[in-house]
């Protein structure tokens, strides 16, 4: 038996979503489904699918998929994309609450159009060699590079994802090179198993590992293979942040329907 099905196409800085208005609770998709419907061949083609929800207490909540079809943690571009989504299905605010598989955000719409999205507080960076770990609402490697062109990020991002001690996991690996402007992030994606334009949770993970100068108030200008983001945060005196905020477009891309 088959189901045609309504989705909705959005995108933030290139990190590209299926995105599907389940508020009456009818669309129940299999990890199958949501892979196809992901696939860049056969399907729809996204990097992720999301379905708005009801939740008592909320404006909506958030449910996410990764490319792979199976539920994930936190997306931060995919959060600010489903506030654009939310705002265009008629739910209107000056202030967004939703809750995702890491608790509770708030999202705000700036002057310039952005989607602005508070994300989790992070507790501290750990060391890793000469590079970083920290968890943003999705596990993170962070590597401080000189040339952000010269970095095959799908060879060496594969690489690090699939040691030994991320295996069982799995983690996503960001690759920064610093510039008198801010930042230069580009972003191996597991679930994806691949580079991707853009990943919102990445660059919030490298604002704090590499942006942090002194206590206090940060804004950090972010830069992507799919466009500029900004990030900005609270650096408390234990290393661990606060009042983080990550902020950039988010974009209808097209609308159509599909039979699952």
């Amino acid at each position: 038996m088959s189901n045609t099905i309504t989705f909705y196409k959005y995108q933030g800085t290139g990190n590209d979503f299926v995105i599907m208005d389940n508020r009456n609770g009818l669309i129940n998709l299999t990890p199958e489904q949501v892979a196809l419907l992901c696939n860049r061949k056969f399907g729809i083609g996204a990097d992720g699918l999301m379905l708005l929800n009801s939740l008592e207490g909320y404006d909506f909540a958030m449910k996410y998929y990764n490319a792979d079809g199976n539920e994930s943690t936190m997306c931060g571009n995919g959060g600010r994309c489903l506030t654009q989504f939310a705002k265009d299905c008629g739910i209107d605010k000056s202030v967004y609450t939703f809750l995702a598989i890491d608790g509770k955000h708030e999202a705000v719409f700036a002057n310039n159009g952005w989607v602005e999205l508070k994300m989790t507080n992070v507790s501290g960076i750990k060391s890793y060699s000469n590079d970083f770990v920290l968890n943003t609402g999705s596990p993170h490697y962070i590597r401080k590079v000189e040339d952000i062109n010269a970095v095959n990020v799908f060879e060496e991002g594969s690489a690090i994802r699939n040691s030994q001690d991320f295996i069982a996991e799995g983690i996503n690996v960001n690759f920064v090179a610093v510039h008198d402007k801010g930042l230069y992030v580009r972003t191996y994606e597991r679930g994806v198993e691949d580079e991707t334009l853009s990943c919102g949770t990445g660059v919030t993970a490298a604002a704090l590992a590499l942006g942090k100068i002194k206590e206090g108030l940060h804004e950090i200008a972010i830069e992507t293979l799919g466009g500029n983001l900004k990030v900005k945060f609270t650096a408390l005196a234990d290393g661990s942040f606060d009042n983080i905020w990550l902020c950039g477009p988010a974009t209808f891309v097209f609308k159509g329907e599909i039979v699952i």
